[in-house]
């Protein structure tokens, strides 16, 4: 069975982004970053919800297309209609089912991309194996939380953590259910 992996970046006081979808005072690029971007493309299936989805249209991403091109992108949610999905883009209904057969089907394990209330619905039905943070030094006050409006309460095992230039530290850790 496939393991959701919850790969974030996060401010020290638990944001995913700051007020407006603000990312701008997260560390940008060095070594910790390279070293994301080379887990990234160990993943073959990437989950999100339609927030997280659509927050790539800032940054020039079409409505329908991939965010990983080379990745299956499923965007979880009841509300997103896409016109002309790429054929790697699909929109699933929130339903256990549909994270349990994913999980069934042959592959990488699960990048779960992003969206504080997806990761936080997830963590409540135990379905996250893994947390990996890319802590950054900062402090943000407000803004999107690192598993949303979840008060589920999990022992974390840390499994291993390294430090980057400017501050940032990469940090796994498995929850204990």
């Amino acid at each position: 069975m496939r393991k959701i992996i919850y790969y974030v970046a996060s401010s020290l006081d638990g944001f995913i982004s700051g007020l407006n979808d603000d990312i701008s005072g997260f560390v940008g690029t060095g070594n910790g970053v390279d070293q994301y971007l080379a887990d990234l493309a160990r993943f073959d299936t990437v989950i999100m919800g339609r927030n997280t989805y659509e927050f790539g249209y800032k940054y020039g991403m079409e409505p329908g297309q991939p965010a990983y091109p080379h990745m299956k992108h499923y965007i979880f949610s009841d509300t997103l209609e896409l016109q002309n999905p790429h054929p790697q883009v699909q929109v699933k209904k929130l339903d256990l089912s549909e994270i349990d057969q994913l999980q069934r089907e042959a592959g990488t394990d699960i990048y779960l991309c992003g969206g504080g209330q997806l990761a936080g619905w997830l963590l409540d039905h135990q379905k996250i194996s893994t947390v990996k943070v890319k802590l950054n030094p900062l402090i943000l006050g407000e803004g999107v939380t690192l598993f949303g409006d979840s008060t589920s309460s999990y022992k974390l095992e840390l499994v291993d953590s390294s430090i980057y230039e400017a501050g940032l530290q990469l940090m796994t850790f498995n929850i204990i259910y």
